[in-house]
Order: C-alpha cells, then structure tokens, then sequence
C-alpha cells in the first residue's frame, strides 16, 4: 500500500465489526462511532482509495487474491492507527494472519440471515462475490465464513429485523458491562 500510513500506533480499535454483506456493518458503525464520539473506518474504503478503483473493480481487474492482500494489508494498519469503530470486509476474517491480529481485539459478529441480507444487498449488486443467484452466494458465504466470525468475535449481535440504533444499544451496553477504556468514551460525543 503506498498511501499516507497516518499516525503510528494510535491505538488499536475500540470495537471492531465484522460479518456477511447485508450486515449493517457500515451503518452500525457509523452510528456506533457517532455515539461513543469516536471516529469510524471501513477497510473496504481504505483498500479502494489506495488502489484507487472500487473493490468490485478490484475483484475484476486484478482478482480476488491481490484483493486479499491488499484487504490483509489495510486491516494490519487501520488496526494500529485507528482508535474507533472498525468496520471490516465480509472476507477479511478468512485470512488467518488478520484472524490473528483481531485476537486481543472487542470484536462484534453482526449476524445477518442469508435472507435478511440479500434483501439488503439487493439483487443487482455490485459484487463480484454475489454475482449470480444473489441469496444462494450468501448461503455458501455465510457457510463457509461462520466459523471464522465465530472465532474472533466476543460478542455476537443478531441485525434481522432490528433497526440499527437497537443494535448499537446492545453493542453500548455490553461495552458498558465489560467496562475498560470503552466506557469512559459512552455517551461523550467529541
């Protein structure tokens, strides 16, 4: 990645969220950041601005392992350099060096059905991993990715049929409960 690193170790996250597409991960977190008044990043974002194209335009252009790569890469920096809310890809777990790199992290699986997402997603879009009969690319995302969000989450949050404010009073709460540096930014807009 050649953009501006930023600053070095800001910190790691307070809360990083990771799950299917159709999540809610980038609504959530933007409502999350807003109300704990932390800043928040998408590492889909960061990849695109880097390489310079849309991540569907990646996976077409230059396949889905220089994706990865370049996915591994953003993840390892946005880790040391953004203290908020981080929002991760659907795929970023699949990677064992980011599982790894989540491990002493407050990880939120936002739990999506594969129906509740693919209503969300819609139909027609712009992803190379959808392509085709959207809902049934979900089921086998979701199969296959499960046990990874599994793995590095602490604290599952069920999205279907749930506005996203409900899901991020859970996510509050519980970090509330879990007390630590998260509390004291709760309810402190900056």
């Amino acid at each position: 990645m050649s953009a501006d690193p930023g600053p070095v170790d800001a910190g790691p996250p307070l809360v990083v969220l990771v799950g299917a597409p159709g999540s809610g991960k980038t609504t959530v977190g933007r409502l999350l950041a807003e109300r704990i008044g932390a800043a928040f990043r998408d590492t889909d974002a960061d990849v695109e601005q880097v390489v310079g194209k849309t991540v569907a335009d990646i996976f077409i252009d230059e396949g889905e392992d220089y994706f990865r790569a370049q996915e591994r890469e953003a993840v390892q920096h946005a880790v040391r350099e953004h203290p908020g809310v981080l929002s991760l890809g659907g795929g970023a777990v699949l990677d064992p060096a980011t599982r790894e790199t989540l491990a002493p992290l407050f990880v939120v699986w936002l739990k999506v059905s594969a129906s509740t997402a693919a209503g969300r997603v819609g139909l027609s879009a712009p992803r190379p991993l959808l392509l085709g009969n959207v809902r049934s690319k979900l089921v086998e995302l979701m199969r296959r990715r499960a046990p990874y969000y599994e793995e590095v989450a602490e604290l599952t949050v069920e999205t279907d049929d749930r506005e996203p404010g409900a899901v991020v009073d859970e996510i509050v709460g519980e970090l509330a409960r879990a007390g630590g540096p998260e509390t004291a930014m709760v309810g402190h807009g900056e």
